[in-house]
């Protein structure tokens, strides 16, 4: 049953108690929703009758969510470039590599970029999915200037007609504010060659609030225009990715489930609305 399922169906038949409502308040921030959303929901419970509480929750949890398009829309006669940001340990390198396939599976020619140059694991790690994909890598020495192996790639890509450029960058620890200056500079050696199209942020799950904390530190650095949140399987709530969503305004786009390079799909906001009220 979703995070919600269990009490609408008991909150429906009676009206909720004071101990039920904290018991909800416990379930939710124990979900990564965070204090002031799960109060927010809890208001919703009070003050609504119980006939109509399932609907006026699916409403406030419909507004949490962003407006902006989910899908990544395509230059029909240019190259797309993509940057892949976050965190070491989020999923980031494995979510880039299911995004290749993605757009490959879709007929599209597609390269990647290893520009986690500081870890040589994570480069090995892209080449390994590119081989297994189908799909090229560009990678530099180990220890290389990110932005170089970057600009490299975007100019490979340009010079071949490729569809969609995916870059791999560092897993920047958002307290390394010289890290995250670097992203900066990836950026702009990078649109010398090509206009970046999207900046997708890895979000894991699990991690709770301090993913958003993540998230609004790496936006004020480079403007974020989308999310993949990774390892929403089943024994992952989900309050993380709409907790972050609500908090600074961009919207999901993919959802990684497992490890395969299938377990990978378009964020659909009203499934996973309803997966949290069943």
């Amino acid at each position: 049953m979703g995070l919600f399922g269990s009490f609408i169906a008991k909150f429906s038949r009676s009206k909720a108690t004071i101990e039920d409502l904290d018991e909800f308040k416990r379930v939710l921030i124990e979900a990564d929703l965070g204090v002031k959303l799960s109060e927010e929901i809890i208001e919703i419970v009070k003050k609504e009758k119980s006939e109509n509480l399932e609907s006026a929750i699916t409403a406030t949890l419909q507004s949490f969510l962003s407006d902006k398009p989910r899908s990544i829309v395509l230059e029909n006669t240019h190259l797309t470039t993509i940057l892949i940001v976050g965190v070491n340990g989020t999923g980031k390198t494995t979510s880039a590599a299911k995004l290749a396939h993605y757009f490959k599976s879709r007929g599209k020619k597609v390269l990647l970029v290893a520009a986690d140059t500081f870890r040589a694991a994570a480069v090995e790690q892209l080449s390994t999915w590119g081989s297994r994909i189908g799909v090229d890598v560009v990678v530099g020495k180990d220890g290389a200037d990110p932005a170089a192996v970057c600009f490299n790639g975007a100019s490979r890509a340009k010079e071949n007609g490729i569809d969609v450029l995916i870059i791999d960058t560092a897993g920047r620890l958002h307290t390394k504010s010289n890290l995250m200056d670097e992203l900066a500079k990836v950026r702009r050696v990078v649109e010398k060659v090509t206009p970046i199209n999207e900046v997708l942020f890895v979000l894991d799950g699990t991690t709770g609030q301090n993913g958003i904390a993540q998230a609004q530190i790496f936006s004020e650095s480079v403007p974020l225009t989308g999310m993949i949140v990774t390892k929403l399987d089943g024994s992952t709530r989900g309050g993380t990715a709409l907790a972050t969503e609500k908090t600074i305004g961009v919207p999901l786009k993919f959802v990684g489930t497992g490890e395969s390079i299938e377990d990978f799909k378009e964020f659909d906001a009203t499934s996973y609305i309803g997966e949290l009220l069943t």
